[in-house]
């Protein structure tokens, strides 16, 4: 599922027309949706469906699989995408109104890695700068790529695993998943960097009492997620 930006209707077939008509000032356009998200809840495309978790809107994309852990009390602790060997962790935090976080957050990751051990180098990928790292684990090497989007008041923290982690073409349907996802920043004052609030869907409130789902463990053990 990728979504893009509407075009405007024929300016150019409207300019033909009206060769004849006195001038006149144009008047002002309405601001264009972005091409691509992650979106603030004001500018998401509608008519799309979406699995509502609070401060974070995910977009149905067949083959993707979305598991939640949760508390008792159904507040989401992790959220994660699967989709064949590669997983997407996500996160959402608050951040100031006049600047973006992502370029101290990457340093700070990348500090915490280095501290236990592990490298990490920053490369350009389609949202800017990331940082990708290959850590230690209960299961061996894991390749680990980070992703940082920040939006007005707030950044999504994106961490891919497996395939999709070296080969950001195998990102497929997860990076569609990220292309769409909405973003609901609130109108509460929160601290910077503070975890923007997520909760478990109406319909998953009987499953969550039962026992959290699992997701893949790696990243989220992974320093940068703590």
């Amino acid at each position: 599922m990728i979504f893009s930006r509407k075009r405007a209707a024929g300016r150019h077939a409207l300019d033909e027309r009206a060769t004849n008509l006195p001038e006149i000032e144009d008047a002002p356009s309405a601001p264009a949706e972005p091409a691509r998200g992650p979106y603030d809840v004001t500018e998401a495309p509608a008519e799309v469906q979406r699995l509502d978790l609070g401060s974070l809107q995910i977009p149905a994309v067949p083959e993707v699989e979305v598991r939640v852990q949760a508390d008792q009390q159904g507040v989401v602790q992790q959220v994660v995408l699967v989709h064949g060997q590669s997983a997407l962790q996500l996160g959402v935090f608050a951040a100031p109104r006049s600047e973006g976080i992502w370029d101290e957050v990457r340093e700070e990751i990348r500090q915490s890695l280095l501290a236990d051990g592990a490298a990490a180098q920053e490369a350009t990928g389609e949202y800017g700068t990331e940082l990708h790292a290959r850590v230690r684990t209960e299961d061996g090497l894991t390749d680990l790529r980070f992703v940082g989007i920040d939006g007005p008041r707030w950044m999504v923290r994106a961490v891919y695993q497996g395939a999709a982690a070296t080969d950001p073409s195998a990102a497929g349907p997860l990076a569609h998943c990220l292309d769409g996802l909405v973003v609901d920043r609130g109108v509460e004052a929160k601290p910077v960097r503070e975890p923007l609030p997520l909760r478990l869907p109406r319909e998953a409130g009987e499953a969550a009492a039962a026992g959290p789902a699992t997701g893949p463990a790696d990243a989220a053990s992974a320093p940068g997620n703590r």
